[in-house]
């Protein structure tokens, strides 16, 4: 049977337009970061784990590093690099976009994949937090070998570096940027370099090779061997990151980057690190940073931190990403976007959304103070994220790709079984703080369920009053009200009932302007709209026009910038001469609102702390009549 594994031109067309290997290196500095500073505790935390405070012995070593190996193998080269690469919606890769494919697939919109989406997208946001604290903690903790005495300022540092990261996310990170792809090839090579000096120490380390010592470690060790796999999954936290970078530089660059750079480096420093366990056992009280003498560790603690902090600006941008593409789906009230390229639309800076994870991130330093305390917190959130994509992926494989359901089913089933033997083995700590993202994640998921069904409830309740377009224009036809010149262009949801901006504008002032647009932004279910598909216009009367502006959920709508496409449908648009009136509810509690008291509050909260739809549709102020309506929900 021939499978039909699609992929997209603009995976294709990257390399040739941008240089194949300049993605390459770029993949390297922005994917790559979470993963590949995972060696700084991943291998310790699951040996401590499996030696249980015991000895550290040569079954607890190979057992550990097996799992490793056939984790990167199976979790990230299988799954991800080689499966779920191919999975883009129209070039973009992520949880949400995984969603949206997987609803195009079914030709419908599916709650279910709908709250499967709400969940990793809200356990991408909590290792959006989790990542910059632990990184940066295990990197500067590499400062209590060169000098035990500064053990009291690791904290203090630790923090003072995630401020000053999340301080000039405001200025862009361009500039930044431009130097995460040479810094990390350092920070690679510099792993490999520390693998290959140390598998000397005991070469027989890489009978960790045999899968059989990862599958005897698990069957001997009953509790503990679960625990410590776990553990074992820090070493694939951030797998989850190469798909959702798929729309920046491809999926041949990210698997280029992985095959030749990133595998090789991670395995020969994971064998390094066993190897010098296996041969001075109490090195594994930070077996990363015995690998270098004494005299080398400031220089490694610094690019370490480096490293760590470009693992943690990448985690940011795309939790801005990923925000942004919740508010285009309906998911989340309007959010304040600001733009810090001219001429990179993707480089944004969402204000508010950067403060919580700033919170979020000092939070969880002062409650758990070391990056072993807070691995415990680590794993849940990205384990439950890779669940989440093999659900969804198993549905676009099916129905997308036309695969026989049993075919996909061999495929996939076998690495979503992976993913919820590690997702069971993090449960096992969650009084030790696996409960921290679990209960972001709940409290997300509340938001968001909170949010669609206020908004729906505010639709119906609205939707009794409004009247019918076409009624109220066969009533202005009979009896006219005093016409004014110009153009109004009045905001609605549903282009088939009367906005109520015009609505009050008849009833207030007694005027209609000459010419009446009827504007609706939707939002598609593909990251963006082809210009040739922006706009929609239909003229339904001398004086009333309906225009439709698509807008993919990664694109920003701009509404006056896409007003101009309609000058080729024959609307003669002059920003200057039209006045755009726009519609602002004062929500007010009801007793039989359909939703609990606190959740009318909530989403009372929520609705009062959306950004502007002036702002945010980037309409010119001058040009906007704010029309306010008091609705009881």
């Amino acid at each position: 049977m021939a499978l039909s594994v699609p992929t997209t031109e603009a995976h294709e067309a990257a390399p040739a337009t941008t240089g194949f290997w300049a993605l390459t290196l770029g993949s390297i500095g922005v994917v790559f970061g979470d993963i590949g500073t995972s060696p700084l505790y991943a291998f310790r935390e699951a040996v401590h784990a499996a030696a249980h405070g015991g000895p550290v012995t040569r079954d607890i070593v190979l057992g550990v590093l097996s799992m490793i190996l056939w984790s990167l193998f199976v979790v990230v080269t299988v799954k991800y690099v080689l499966l779920l690469l191919r999975a883009d919606n129209n070039g973009e890769g992520g949880t949400l976009s995984l969603m949206s494919l997987g609803q195009r697939a079914l030709g419908r919109r599916s709650w279910p994949l709908l709250a499967l989406g709400v969940i990793g997208a809200s356990m991408f946001i909590a290792d959006s937090m989790i990542t910059p604290a632990i990184s940066v903690l295990s990197a500067v903790e590499g400062l209590k070998l060169a000098a035990p005495a500064l053990e009291h300022y690791v904290v203090p540092l630790t923090i003072f570096i995630l401020v000053g990261l999340f301080s000039v996310q405001s200025t862009g990170t361009a500039r930044v940027a431009a130097a995460f792809g040479p810094v990390m090839m350092l920070w690679f090579v510099t792993l490999a370099v520390l693998g290959l000096l140390h598998i000397s120490d005991d070469p027989s380390v890489l009978a960790a090779i045999n899968p059989w010592y990862a599958i005897q470690f698990l069957f001997s060790h009953g509790t503990v061997g679960l625990v410590t796999l776990g553990l074992v999954f820090l070493a694939v936290t951030g797998g989850e990151a190469l798909y959702a970078d798929l729309g920046h530089f491809g999926r041949k660059p990210i698997q280029a980057g992985w095959f030749y750079f990133v595998l090789p480096a991670l395995l020969i420093n994971y064998f390094g690190q066993g190897a010098l366990v296996l041969a001075h056992p109490a090195a594994i009280e930070s077996s990363f940073y015995r690998m270098v003498p004494e005299i080398m560790l400031i220089p490694l603690v610094l690019l370490a931190t480096a490293a760590t902090v470009i693992a943690s600006q990448a985690v940011i941008t795309g939790a801005f990403s990923l925000v942004r593409q919740a508010v285009q789906l309906g998911l989340l009230p309007r959010f304040e976007v600001r733009y810090t390229s001219e001429s990179h639309a993707g480089q944004i800076y969402l204000p508010r959304v950067n403060r919580l994870l700033l919170i979020g991130v000092l939070m969880l330093v002062l409650l758990f103070r070391s990056s072993s305390n807070l691995a415990s917190a680590y794993g849940i959130a990205v384990s439950t994220t890779m669940v989440v994509d093999g659900i969804m992926g198993f549905v676009v494989i099916w129905k997308l790709w036309n695969w026989k359901a049993a075919t996909a089913a061999a495929v996939i089933v076998p690495l979503i079984v992976v993913d919820m033997t590690f997702f069971t083995a993090n449960l096992m700590k969650l009084l030790e703080g696996a409960w921290v993202p679990l209960l972001f994640g709940l409290l997300m998921a509340g938001m968001v369920w909170t949010w669609r069904r206020g908004a729906a409830i505010l639709i119906l309740k609205t939707r009794r009053i409004e009247v019918p377009l076409d009624d109220l224009i066969k009533s202005l036809e009979k009896r006219p009200p005093h016409i004014v010149k110009g153009t109004a262009v009045f905001l609605t949801s549903d282009p088939s009932f009367v906005p109520t901006a015009l609505l009050h504008n008849l009833k207030h002032n007694k005027v209609l302007h000459e010419h009446n647009v009827i504007l609706t932004i939707e939002t598609a279910q593909t990251p963006r709209v082809d210009v040739a598909d922006r706009v929609r216009m239909e003229k339904i009367s001398d004086k009333f026009s309906t225009v439709r502006l698509r807008f993919g959920f990664m694109e920003s709508p701009n509404v006056p910038k896409a007003l101009v496409i309609a000058r080729k449908l024959g609307w003669q648009f002059d920003i200057m001469a039209t006045s755009f009136f726009v519609s602002r509810r004062s929500l007010k509690p009801s007793p039989n609102s359909g939703m609990p008291q606190w959740q009318d509050h909530l989403f009372i909260g929520l609705s009062k702390s959306a950004n502007d739809a002036t702002d945010y549709f980037q309409i010119p102020t001058g040009r906007v009549v704010e029309v306010g309506t008091q609705v009881i929900i």
